[in-house]
């Protein structure tokens, strides 16, 4: 099978079925030819009986037999052929110019037996007959007997005349042409054969090479080259080939480069950048779109995926790089109409914004490309931002109200007592209090929020201040008939490095809210405790009140500008209430102080404040 597959093997066998072609043909001629030249045998026989005819003929007319015997074997030996009486004796005469090696075997060997004896009752008989030789093994002869007529004779003839000739001539022939037709196949395989080899040397080797450099380039080896040998067209090819490859490598480097930078600046890009077929496979990704769907793979979707999974004969699990289901409405809407599209995807807790625009392959759509950026912060902020419009607009405009409403009855002296004159201004006093502290709170957090806000650090003990704001709040919860409770540790807790002032203002607005937001009867404890956290000490601050409690849902957000969880919580103490900027301030003082601040909190049970403040290394438990 291999000559099959090689073009040397094809060539070879071209040719050789061309050689068989021509000896085919070769042989068909030397066929007609050896025809022709066993026709001219049966001539030959014909002519030899003639021949011998004519000889027994005038034998008759001769009496001296011996000489005319001897004349005629001297004028047939020209022919190869030769002259022998037989008499009705048996008597054989040769005469001169016989030879003798064939005269001695008789001539009843000549002929098939019983054949002289027709010859001898007047009939012409031809027989074949060999003798060994020392040239050709044994040579082939024809003979014929012809009576010879002698009316003094009993039965009328005086013997046979017996001519043979020689066949050596024709076999000799023959033989030749055979042994010529085999040397000339056997010379016409030899020189297929060298000529399939100088067609290896000269033009296969060539195509080798080529095929060896074509298989290195295709694996990688792009400075592969082959080697130019001559000016034909092979030559011509390998040159070809060298450039083609030359340009190959400056064509598969650009793409490297190229790929290499788009490479980069995909990973450099803070958006997450995904391309997908039109079948919604994931095709490319940045590591941020890669991260996206891995996320995005094991959140279940509904019953949406599920049937898209089961249409398609595959389940989510084995599929985490597909289209993800909140980009399948996009998804679709740029696969129908071929135009970018841009959306806002909500998907757990995060807001993404999604640009999506098709790809195209000549004049064909092959998929799209989704960019897509994590603008959670930014839905957040944008929604505390109307939130904060909104509340300082209704935060502002209850005292202003007040104030206008107030201010004016005075002016039309509505109060027609001192006592009305006196509660009147008195309400304007109280608003203009509130006013006061709504934009006092709101200078300190956007100070703190900016980082202006300038801490008065020194060493702080914590019992003594814990001690200090039981004391001034204690009062104020007997008024409310709550108990408020302080527990501290009877070592001491001291911070190196506070503002005090502002760890007061942290307590005061907690003690604060829990007081507005727990029932009579009830218990508010403030403790102090220390306490370490993965091998650092923390001082552990806790504000625990048995109020209404927070819901869940509101936990998220407590610490948020304006946020009021009011909808949950009895907030019946107090006129005015409070800002909803108090637990911002809380926690933006308590960060300022490299702490933590968290809440917990259970519907009817009560609402825990949690402050880990960092304790220096040397102070231990």
């Amino acid at each position: 099978m291999f000559l099959f597959k090689s073009v040397v093997g094809k060539l070879w066998l071209t040719i050789i079925g061309l050689v068989v072609v021509v000896l085919l043909i070769l042989s068909l001629f030397l066929g007609r030819f050896i025809d022709s030249i066993f026709a001219n045998s049966k001539d030959q026989k014909l002519g030899l009986e003639r021949l011998a005819g004519k000889i027994a003929s005038e034998m008759s007319l001769h009496k001296d037999e011996t000489s005319y015997i001897g004349m005629v074997n001297e004028l047939l030996e020209a022919q190869e052929a030769k002259l022998i009486f037989v008499r009705s004796d048996r008597h054989e005469t040769t005469g001169a110019g016989a030879d003798d090696s064939i005269s001695l075997i008789g001539v009843e060997r000549m002929f098939a037996p019983g054949e002289l004896e027709r010859a001898f009752a007047g009939a012409t008989v031809t027989g074949n007959f060999s003798v060994s030789t020392s040239g050709f093994g044994k040579a082939e002869f024809m003979s014929v007997a012809t009576p010879v007529k002698d009316p003094a004779a009993t039965n009328g003839y005086a013997g046979i005349a017996v001519v043979y000739q020689s066949l050596q001539t024709l076999e000799y022939t023959q033989w030749h042409v055979k042994l010529l037709f085999f040397f000339v196949s056997l010379i016409g395989f030899t020189m297929t054969t060298v000529f399939a080899f100088f067609l290896s040397t000269r033009i296969t080797r060539p195509l080798r090479q080529l095929k060896k450099a074509a298989d290195l380039i295709s694996v990688g080896e792009y400075e592969t080259r082959v080697t130019v040998h001559s000016s034909d067209e092979i030559g011509e090819l390998a040159k070809t080939f060298n450039h083609m490859a030359r340009e190959l490598k400056q064509n598969i480097e650009a793409l490297n480069d190229e790929k290499v930078h788009l490479s980069s600046v995909l990973r450099s890009m803070s958006d997450a950048v995904i391309t997908f077929d039109v079948d919604g496979n994931v095709n490319l990704s940045n590591p941020q779109g890669q991260k996206i769907i891995e996320d995005w793979s094991g959140i279940e979707w509904g019953g949406q995926e599920e049937a898209k999974a089961e249409s398609d004969g595959t389940s989510g699990d084995d599929q985490p790089d597909r289209l993800p289901e909140p980009l399948r409405p996009l998804f679709e809407q740029v696969l129908g109409d071929g135009s970018e599209h841009t959306s806002r995807v909500h998907v757990m807790d995060g807001v993404w914004s999604v640009v999506m625009a098709p790809l195209y392959s000549s004049e064909m759509m092959r998929g799209t490309v989704a960019v897509m950026r994590d603008v959670t912060e930014e839905f957040r902020l944008e929604k505390l931002r109307r939130d904060f419009v909104a509340n300082v607009s209704h935060e502002l405009r209850t005292p202003l109200s007040m104030l206008h409403g107030y201010s004016e009855a005075l002016i039309d002296d509505i109060a027609v007592s001192p006592e009305e004159h006196r509660e009147m201004v008195q309400i304007i006093y109280d608003e203009s209090l509130r006013m006061e502290r709504l934009v006092n709170d709101l200078l300190d957090l956007a100070r703190m929020e900016a980082g202006h806000s300038q801490l008065n650090l020194r060493i702080v003990d914590l019992n003594l201040l814990l001690q200090r704001i039981h004391r001034k709040f204690n009062v104020f919860a007997k008024e409310n008939g709550i108990d408020l409770i302080c527990r501290l540790p009877r070592e001491e807790i001291v911070l190196e490095q506070a503002d005090e002032d502002r760890l007061e203002q942290v307590l005061t607005n907690l003690l604060d809210n829990a007081i507005r937001h727990t029932p009579r009867d009830a218990v508010i404890t403030l403790s102090a405790v220390v306490e370490t956290i993965d091998a650092i000490n923390f001082a552990k601050l806790q504000v625990a009140d048995q109020g209404s409690g927070i819901p869940a849902a509101d936990l998220p957000y407590i610490f948020e500008r304006f946020y009021k969880a009011d909808k949950a919580r009895t907030r019946g103490k107090g006129a005015s209430g409070g800002t909803g900027l108090g637990l911002s301030i809380v926690k933006n003082i308590v960060e300022a102080h490299k702490g933590k601040v968290y809440v917990s909190s259970t519907l009817g049970v009560g609402t825990t404040f949690t402050i880990l403040l960092p304790l220096p290394s040397m102070q231990q438990e």
